[in-house]
């Protein structure tokens, strides 16, 4: 699934109205119908509620037990109703079987009871939020627009759209003129401001925003939640705090970063007529949202994993994990673990001399090695640089960083590791501060083998020497930039990972759990990311399909131990 900014998607728009010829006014009569079928959809939905809770039972749930919110990919008329469950006190709920595909009804009763405002912008996006008022009208449920400003305001395909609910008689109230009692609706449709929008709402806009999302009403918003951010999912004050955002034609980065995500609620992307494929044909097909379907299409890898029955251990690859320390011991054991859990055939963790009997048969399927030489004092030093590049050159894969420590001259310590080792790098942990406190890093030559570097957003604020709060405000711009100009792969760790390739793609990862907030998942991830490098996954893919894998066996972990806060990183290990 592709996903755009508020540019390319203004872009996308313009070669279909200019090019195509399909019309600016059918566009917006799709998208319109789509909000409405939504809004129909989540009526359903609480009624279905109402039903089960009447008869004693559960309620299905919305979403399916993860801790991010949901996002659902549907062409425009699809007609299907999350969620429905097979109860025969359900059956009047159900879509007739004689209604065509792409219409949804509700029943009479249920729809009568419906009475939904809808807020509208002068801009494309009140059209669209128009349009919609128009088929809930036709489907039964009673409607009430609410314009911010006169609606003589309104101009070209949105005027056209005001006009046509006039005529059709559809009640209209403008804000600052007229009272609007948003208490007494059963729910509201945001269609105020688009992704042309910048800035915190003010006026009427503002004062619509706070009122709908003090009425404690389901709020159904059009495209984007008024007030956040398309491009990087900033909130502005005030904004919308919506159940369901409607994304139309494609999906937007506002929506798939935080705090973005969480206040669109459940996003569901439908179709206006605008085809997919042009995304890719224009060249606005640089992120993408990861699902098994971009891992196998775009990145060229199988989810799934299959494995020759003749391999052995020698087929899948040998990953020399480097890091440990007297503190910190563990974290070189778990990206150790991961990565034979992941399945390459073998592991060997270089650790200080002085750590390798105390650590023997910690986990017998690794070979712990010495990673220091005699002079050391048994830590690490600049001298132990030579020691595991020696080591490296009878291994396939090199991750450094879990569990590593600092120490004197360790930045010159990680510069020849870069500069020296030829194959495949993952640096992670305290190698990548090595990395912040070394010379400018524009100055280290591009490895020529797959390099991944997985920071949490504290250590990629440093190797960017930019507070961490500024860096969170457009993690897929900053993780884009750092490793088209490094020539690395970036794994921007932490909810929604960022995945950027060397070539400008992105990948926004929407597997895991909040219970991944844990003490050494980190170092799970680097060890999954080493063993699929030792695979022959090229870097982007492997560190995408490394993401997806450890956010799904989060969720795995998750159900076993009955709730996310009981994970710690071993179980993410065991879930793989």
């Amino acid at each position: 699934m592709h996903i755009v900014t508020a540019e390319q998607m203004r872009k996308l728009d313009e070669h279909v109205i200019h090019k195509l010829g399909i019309s600016a006014l059918a566009l917006m009569e799709n998208a319109g119908k789509a909000i409405a079928e939504e809004v129909i959809k989540l009526c359903l939905r609480r009624a279905e509620r109402f039903v089960y809770t009447k008869a004693g039972c559960e309620a299905p749930k919305d979403h399916d037990g993860r801790s991010h919110p949901h996002i659902e990919h549907r062409l425009m008329g699809d007609g299907h109703v999350t969620g429905a469950g097979d109860s025969s006190a359900l059956h009047r709920l159900s879509r007739p079987s004689d209604v065509e595909d792409g219409d949804i009804l509700l029943p009479t009763a249920l729809a009568a009871a419906e009475h939904w405002l809808v807020l509208v912008g002068k801009g494309n996006n009140g059209g669209d939020g128009v349009v919609a008022a128009r088929h809930l009208r036709e489907a039964g449920l009673r409607v009430t627009l609410v314009y911010a400003a006169d609606p003589g305001t309104l101009a070209g395909e949105a005027a056209v759209q005001r006009d046509a609910a006039a005529a059709l008689g559809i009640p209209a109230l403008v804000h600052g003129k007229d009272n609007v009692d948003v208490g007494a609706c059963s729910g509201i449709v945001d269609a105020l401001l688009g992704t042309g929008a910048s800035g915190a709402p003010r006026g009427a806009y503002a004062a619509l925003i706070q009122a709908a999302n003090d009425s404690g009403l389901p709020i159904v918003s059009a495209d984007i939640p008024s007030g956040l951010d398309a491009d990087t999912g900033a909130i502005h004050e005030p904004c919308i705090k919506a159940d369901v955002t409607v994304c139309l034609a494609v999906l937007k980065r506002g929506l798939v970063q935080y705090p973005g995500a969480e206040q669109a609620g459940r996003v569901v992307v439908r179709s206006i007529g605008i085809p997919p494929f042009l995304c890719r044909e224009l060249g606005v097909a640089q992120v993408y949202l990861l699902t098994p379907h971009v891992l196998s299409t775009e990145l060229n890898v199988n989810p799934n994993r299959p494995r020759g029955p003749e391999g052995h251990k020698g087929t899948f690859g040998h990953v020399l994990t480097v890091g440990g320390s007297r503190t910190m011991s563990g974290a070189g054991l778990l990206a150790s673990r991961a990565a034979l859990r992941t399945g390459c055939g073998l592991v060997s963790w270089a650790v200080p001399d002085s750590l390798v009997l105390p650590l023997s048969g910690t986990a017998p399927e690794v070979m712990l090695v010495s990673g220091t030489d005699e002079t050391s004092g048994g830590c690490w030093n600049l001298a132990s640089a030579e020691r595991v590049l020696e080591l490296a050159q009878t291994r396939d894969v090199m991750a450094a960083g879990p569990g590593l420590g600092r120490f004197q001259d360790d930045s010159a310590w990680i510069r020849r590791l870069w500069e020296e080792w030829d194959g495949p790098l993952v640096i992670d942990a305290d190698a990548l501060n090595m990395l912040s406190d070394s010379q400018d890093l524009r100055h280290l030559k591009r490895r020529p083998a797959a390099t991944v570097l997985t920071p949490h957003p504290g250590e990629m604020s440093r190797l960017l020497g930019i507070p961490t709060a500024r860096l969170q405000q457009d993690r897929i711009g900053a993780a884009v930039s750092f490793a088209s100009e490094h020539g690395v792969t970036l794994v921007l760790k932490g909810a929604r990972t960022v995945v950027a390739a060397p070539d400008g793609t992105a990948y926004i990862n929407t597997t895991g759990t909040s219970g991944m907030a844990t003490g050494g998942a980190g170092d799970v991830l680097t060890g999954i990311i080493a063993s699929l490098l030792a695979q022959g996954c090229a870097g982007p893919a492997a560190a995408a399909l490394g993401v997806w894998l450890h956010g799904r066996a989060g969720e795995q972990a998750a159900r076993l131990r009955n709730h996310p806060a009981s994970i710690i990183a071993g179980d993410i290990i065991e879930a793989l």
